[in-house]
């Protein structure tokens, strides 16, 4: 997303919804996560969950502030001019498949799009894993030993209950752990008692997305145009977007 950003595809309010919106957890770590709360057997239905609510959020949270106040102006700030209409002749899919065979044709040779690549993951593996290393590790260190997250939790408590979930008081200490990463919700839940609120906790903690020991620090580190603040907002936003969805489904599978 920041590549097209940066090379004129994207416009400021595009980058910053599709990155922070459209990125997704893989299977496999949602598998580890759903195993870390002792629900494996129920992995179908929790990543059924974890899609429906992401795409929900998807559709609501982008229309809200900030992202919904982003301009739709390029990175030299000029104003948006592509023609995105759709030709006489062509349906939406047809006229995607051309604009798609046309990119194929005109794309690198397999040579450097392997290098261009290999050249990615070396970044990332440099840059990346050092920040979740150092955040997940000082927010464990937090989470295990302050009342920090207790605090910012309390104000989710009542939603909680309002929601129908059992253990409510101990939940809510989960649900701003995944601000600062993504994997610490789950070990917290893990001496939760109801199999519906680890459930809910575990399916949450995938699909708020905006934690800072990776995704945030990798949107910082870019030039789409969010700060941290920003970050904050849509991480609470999806929250709440996410959560009557998750504690829904919750409660038809238990």
């Amino acid at each position: 997303t920041s590549r097209q950003y940066e090379a004129g595809h994207y416009t400021q309010r595009e980058a910053a919804v599709i990155g922070t919106t459209f990125s997704a957890v893989s299977i496999t770590f949602s598998l580890v996560v759903i195993s870390q709360v002792g629900l494996a057997h129920l992995f179908v239905p929790f990543y059924l969950t974890v899609c429906a609510a992401g795409i929900i959020a998807a559709l609501i949270v982008p229309k809200l502030p900030p992202l919904c106040w982003k301009a739709n102006r390029y990175i030299d700030n000029s104003a948006q001019t592509a023609d995105e209409s759709i030709p006489d002749g062509h349906s939406v899919f047809s006229w995607a498949i051309a604009q798609a065979l046309h990119r194929a044709a005109n794309s690198p040779s397999f040579k450097e799009t392997f290098i261009d690549a290999l050249k990615n993951v070396l970044e990332m593996l440099l840059t990346v894993i050092p920040v979740v290393m150092a955040t997940g590790t000082t927010a464990l260190l937090i989470a295990q030993y302050t009342p920090i997250f207790e605090y910012l939790g309390y104000p989710f408590t009542p939603m909680l209950q309002w929601l129908g979930i059992a253990e409510a008081a101990a939940a809510s200490k989960t649900m701003m752990v995944g601000f600062v990463d993504m994997f610490i919700p789950s070990l917290m839940a893990a001496s939760i008692e109801s199999d519906m609120t680890r459930f809910v906790i575990a399916t949450l903690s995938v699909t708020q997305l905006i934690y800072m020991s990776e995704v945030g620090a990798l949107l910082l580190g870019s030039k789409i145009p969010v700060n941290i603040l920003e970050l904050f907002i849509i991480f609470i936003l999806r929250t709440l977007v996410l959560l009557p969805v998750i504690a829904g489904s919750a409660h038809l599978i238990f």
